[in-house]
């Protein structure tokens, strides 16, 4: 069974805010034969680190799980000292060469762990990341931009040039998987189970706003794919090699390949398109509502 902690910057259900790390949480919370999932870090990016932290809580009380602990990162770049962080180092103590890490967000919790002890990442079992580009993500109608990694170059490049057994699911390997409303709305609406009618009221509204902004017909579950290949990696093909990672590369969230880079790191990218779909829709249908909404 995997010990997992969760750190994420989740707006699930927040005006204008993405969607995905909430679906990421339902994904692993519907893994619980699987996974324990430990704790919470809550991160900024898809907005302030007090609405990430309010919405975590609140989405916890609705599914009648507040018994996961929440800790509150750091609030910008370069706040490091954080209860987030202090978490993290104690749950790696906790748990050596168990712990996996799930990071959807913004480093800066990752590397304020990493500063407050040196052997922070020896002591992780594996670290997966959803962020970073390897080429520009070009829609119909803008081009997107990185918007995990380069929220603290600095962090991110500790944590991936220290942290061990790391895996990054990019944007670009995002973009093989689509999902779009027709395929949604057929898998969710047709279920009749209270988790299927809380996605839907929460979810509905993104896929109109990517139509309107970015001209998808559509939307890419990053953070849940991210969650996938933790738990299913056998959905994927691995994608190993050699970089060269500088914070002047980050600030746009740019991993730079090199034959003889002193980095090594792993770029997963989904191989089993169906099998990948048909594991997240049933996941997602195993979490119960136990709160009240």
């Amino acid at each position: 069974m995997k010990q997992i902690i969760f750190d994420c910057d989740n707006t699930f259900g927040v005006k204008d805010c993405d969607v995905d790390d909430g679906l990421a949480l339902l994904y692993l919370l519907g893994c619980e034969k699987e996974a324990k999932l430990h704790g919470i870090t809550a991160t900024y990016g898809n907005n302030r680190l007090e609405v990430v932290y309010q919405t975590i809580q609140r989405m916890l009380k609705d599914l009648g799980r507040e018994d996961i602990t929440v800790k509150r990162g750091g609030e910008r770049a370069g706040e490091y000292d954080s209860e987030a962080a202090d978490y993290l180092v104690r749950m790696a103590d906790a748990c050596p060469g168990e712990l996996s890490i799930l990071a959807t967000g913004s480093l800066t919790n990752l590397n304020g762990a990493y500063e407050k002890d040196p052997h922070f990442f020896e002591k992780v079992k594996e670290i997966v990341l959803m962020g970073g580009i390897t080429r520009p993500l070009v829609f119909e109608k803008k081009v997107m931009d990185e918007l995990n990694f380069s929220c603290d170059p600095h962090a991110s490049c500790n944590v991936l040039r220290h942290g061990r057994n790391v895996s990054v699911i990019t944007g670009n390997n995002c973009l093989k998987v689509l999902f779009t409303r027709e395929e949604y709305r057929r898998e969710l609406f047709s279920q009749e189970e209270p988790i299927a009618g809380y996605i839907r009221e929460r979810t509905d509204y993104w896929f109109g706003y990517n139509e309107e902004d970015y001209g998808i017909g559509g939307f890419y579950n990053w953070d849940v794919t991210a969650a996938v290949y933790l738990m299913h990696p056998e959905f994927f093909t691995d994608h190993r090699g050699h970089f060269s990672f500088s914070e002047e590369d980050l600030r746009t969230g740019y991993l730079r390949r090199a034959a003889d880079g002193p980095w090594q790191c792993n770029l997963p990218e989904i191989g089993k398109e169906k099998e990948f779909k048909r594991n997240i829709y049933d996941t997602w249908m195993k979490v119960g509502m136990g709160g009240n909404i």
